[in-house]
């Protein structure tokens, strides 16, 4: 089958979820995935198809020309969709270049991540499509129309994750693919890993010097980062005599607190040897250190319908990770001890029962994406480009894991090679989907 895959532009995780769903595939049977999006080639670039399988869509902003704005009130306003301009040129054209490429290139299924308004178009054009859920309450009527005229949903987490006040139909209607993990970097040793921190200078440009420090890593990508360097400072404070270690951007006036300040494009080493991380909450963020034993604070960026809080809250429930406010009275009552065994944090976090705190930032913390750099990063954060150009995500082997959700990497490969397998939507409808999810059509 031909498959459509509508990428939004919010940030690059929709792109980049695209792109590690086309890599479980061999290389010479990606042909068939055609990847729709209004992200530039300059903002994202595809590193598992060729840019002749990205569709590149105009903008859907407001335009003063439009007869009716995006959102023009109760009465003017379709309930089924969020958003939709009367008169915009530009969405008149991107509706009718997806229609038309869906026609010419013979796309039988779409999968939509995310928009419910391409959704409510591919529905009204008699379109097959998956939809894509994200963690969250997604119970508005135009979510939920979405998720009704789709096929089935598709989540790219463990069941386990999903929000509990969701209703029951939709779980019952979705494909759990759990984390997808598509590329694997060099294994790097401890001893290699040390080596590596003693070469990066710190910011006084004197050797860094390691010893018995406690290695606490703080993760985080283009834009977003100011919620997180905010707690810099405390973190110091907590920890005066730690090895602090700032990857991605970070604002000039918050350097002096952290020993290294750096830009790498592969954060598999500081994740499996770190005594410690903290970061945000994002999907492709997460998949990345789930199956990992390292500690994990999550500090869950600001999303609509909260969805880093939600991911944030299951992942203290699975006893897989503390929030700051807990992860200040451990320190507090630990100290360094701490980060001598993990079995100390991780059995205290089974016990943490704070909420996870909602943060001011709208940006995504893709944390692997990231240039590569022995030396500090310098005042200007990472351009969204390179961001874009160098995202992708690791694959870990699992060491002892806290939590309780077991992890099937294989769902994800089995789905992407169904659509080579069938080559009939309905055969597939039928044959492949319907068995896999518990809610069955009348």
């Amino acid at each position: 089958m031909n498959i459509g895959y509508y990428a939004h532009h919010h940030g690059s995780g929709h792109c980049r979820q695209a792109d590690k769903l086309a890599a479980l595939l061999p290389a010479d049977q990606r042909s068939h995935f055609t990847v729709f999006t209004s992200l530039s080639a300059e903002t994202y670039a595809f590193n598992s198809i060729p840019e002749l399988q990205v569709i590149r869509l105009a903008a859907e902003d407001e335009l003063e020309s439009d007869t009716l704005k995006g959102r023009a009130g109760e009465y003017w306003q379709p309930n089924s969709l969020h958003y939709s301009p009367v008169g915009n040129s530009n969405i008149q054209k991107r509706s009718h270049k997806i229609l038309d490429s869906i026609h010419k290139l013979n796309i039988e299924l779409m999968i939509i991540d995310v928009s419910v308004e391409v959704a409510m178009l591919c529905r009204a054009a008699s379109i097959p499509y998956l939809y894509v859920r994200l963690p969250g309450v997604r119970d508005d009527t135009p979510h939920l129309n979405a998720f009704a005229g789709s096929l089935a949903m598709i989540a790219p987490y463990p069941e386990a994750l999903d929000a509990g006040v969701t209703p029951q139909w939709l779980p019952s209607k979705t494909l759990y693919l759990n984390f997808i993990n598509a590329v694997q970097f060099a294994n790097v040793s401890y001893p290699e890993f040390i080596a590596s921190l003693v070469s990066f200078a710190n910011n006084n440009n004197l050797p860094i010097e390691v010893d018995d420090r406690p290695i606490i890593t703080v993760i985080k990508g283009y834009g977003g980062h100011e919620d997180i360097d905010n707690k810099l400072p405390k973190l110091r404070e907590l920890l005066p005599h730690a090895l602090i270690i700032s990857l991605g951007p970070i604002h000039h006036d918050i350097r002096d607190f952290v020993d290294i300040a750096a830009e790498v494009n592969d954060v598999t080493p500081f994740i499996e040897h770190s005594d410690c991380l903290l970061m945000a909450c994002g999907l492709n963020a997460i998949a990345q250190v789930y199956s990992t034993d390292t500690p994990l604070v999550v500090l869950p960026d600001f999303r609509p319908h909260d969805e880093q809080h939600f991911t944030a809250q299951a992942l203290i429930k699975e006893g897989r990770a503390v929030d700051w406010d807990y992860f200040q009275q451990l320190v507090s009552r630990h100290g360094n001890e701490l980060f001598s065994d993990n079995s100390l944090f991780m059995g205290q976090a089974s016990n943490n029962s704070n909420p996870a705190p909602i943060l001011e930032s709208e940006s995504e913390i893709p944390i692997s994406a990231i240039a590569i750099s022995a030396t500090p990063i310098s005042e200007t954060a990472i351009s969204e480009t390179e961001v874009s150009q160098s995202a992708s995500d690791n694959d870990f082997v699992t060491n002892t894991i806290t939590s309780n959700i077991n992890l099937k990497p294989s769902i994800a490969e089995e789905f992407m090679q169904s659509t080579k397998i069938y080559t009939s939507i309905n055969s597939w409808f039928q044959d492949w989907l319907l068995p896999r999810i518990n809610l069955q059509p009348d």
